[in-house]
Order: C-alpha cells, then sequence, then structure tokens
C-alpha cells in the first residue's frame, strides 16, 4: 500500500506518489473506452483514495459526471479539498460508499452510471468486495457501460514478476485476506455476472487493465 502524505501541510489534500507516475496511462485506455460509447453519463470510481485521480481525469472527460467515493472518512475530506482546487465543474462530491452495504443505484444525479472504476482495489480488500464489486456493476450498468478494474494480477496461477510476488506477501502480513488476485478468477466471476471476456491491457510496474462489457 501507497504511504499517503500532504505535500503542502497547510490544507486536506492527501498525495498517493504513485498517482503522477500511472494516471496519463490509466487515462489512455479509460479515454479509449470512452469513444465508444455515443451517451454522456456517471463515472462511479470506488474507493477513491486521495481523490487525485478524479481531479485529473474528470477535467478532460467533460461530458461525464465523475462520482468519487470511499469508505474512509479522511479519505472523503481529501477528495473533496482536491475537488475544491479543480477548475472542471463534472466532480460531484465525495460519497461514503461501503461495496459491502451499498448500491450503486443509490447515486442521486441526472445521468445514469455508464462506468464504474476501481484502480488498485481488489488486491488491498478481502475477495468478498472484488465479489461485491462485481455483481454489483453488473446490475448497475446497462449494455453500453463497464467496469474497470487498476492493479496487479496473476496469470495461470502464477506472478508476473518477482516485486509481485513480494508485495503480495506483504499484502498478506497486513491482512490474511489481502492478496494480488488470479486475473482468470476475476475474469470467471464476471463472465458469470453478465459481462463479457475482458479487454487486457498491460501497463508498467507489472499492472493491468482489464475492461469488462456488458
Amino acid at each position: 500500500m501507497a504511504r499517503l502524505f500532504n505535500p503542502a501541510g497547510n490544507d486536506d489534500r492527501l498525495h498517493a506518489p504513485a498517482t503522477s507516475r500511472n494516471r496519463d496511462a490509466i487515462f489512455g485506455v479509460l479515454q479509449g473506452a470512452f469513444s465508444a460509447q455515443q451517451t454522456s453519463g456517471t463515472i462511479f470510481e470506488v474507493a477513491s483514495g486521495t481523490g487525485e485521480h478524479a481531479a485529473y481525469m474528470a477535467p478532460r472527460l467533460p461530458n461525464h459526471l465523475w462520482q468519487p467515493s470511499d469508505i474512509e472518512d479522511d479519505h472523503i475530506v481529501s477528495i473533496n479539498a482536491w475537488r475544491a482546487e479543480c477548475p472542471a465543474d463534472n466532480i460531484l462530491p465525495a460519497i461514503s460508499f461501503n461495496l459491502l452495504a451499498d448500491q450503486f443505484d443509490a447515486v442521486e444525479n441526472q445521468k445514469p452510471i455508464i462506468a464504474v472504476l476501481g484502480f488498485n482495489l481488489i488486491h488491498i480488500a478481502p475477495w468478498a468486495v472484488a465479489t461485491a464489486l462485481i455483481s454489483k456493476a453488473a446490475a448497475a450498468l446497462d449494455r453500453s457501460g463497464f467496469l474497470y478494474l487498476y492493479g496487479p494480477y496473476r496469470r495461470d496461477g502464477e506472478h508476473t514478476a518477482p516485486s509481485n510476488a513480494d508485495f503480495d506477501v506483504s499484502l498478506k502480513s497486513r491482512n490474511a485476506l489481502w492478496g494480488v488476485r488470479d486475473m482468470e478468477e476475476v475474469t470467471a466471476m464476471a463472465l458469470d455476472a453478465g459481462f463479457n471476456p475482458p479487454e487486457i491491457t498491460a501497463m508498467s510496474a507489472n499492472n493491468y487493465s482489464l475492461i469488462f462489457r456488458k
């Protein structure tokens, strides 16, 4: 897990160092995914963390609303602080959202949810969170929508790099229910929920982008 800090020291904005390194590559994949859609809508970001991805990407997708969310109160504060400093007017106020208890259709806005995003989420959470994310996203999205997952994965039961194996050990030392997930397991669960096979993009630092469309 990345250590968050406040670079300015005088406001509520938290900063994750990896964000600035990976945001352009992630946005490139997302931009391509959105180019296939003909209608505007709401982008629901689960576990938005610091709020930096929302502040960076939402202004570049002006035809959509961006709904940030998180389960941690200090993250909600940080997200809204980044939102306050962002010139874009399409970022909605951050909401408290627990995947194990809440539903995507509880979001109050005027546009349907067309994408659900999970950046670095399912490996830093119990498997039940991945299950809930996929099943609830499938229920909330229509046939033009997609679920986007970014992070490290095992493939065919094996880690794709020694650093990912070390990361997996570190995650499990913090919480035995965490860990780098098997891409085939995630895919099988998504297929069962009604998604098509994923569009897979290899990313830097041995991560992957997975886009599951209805």
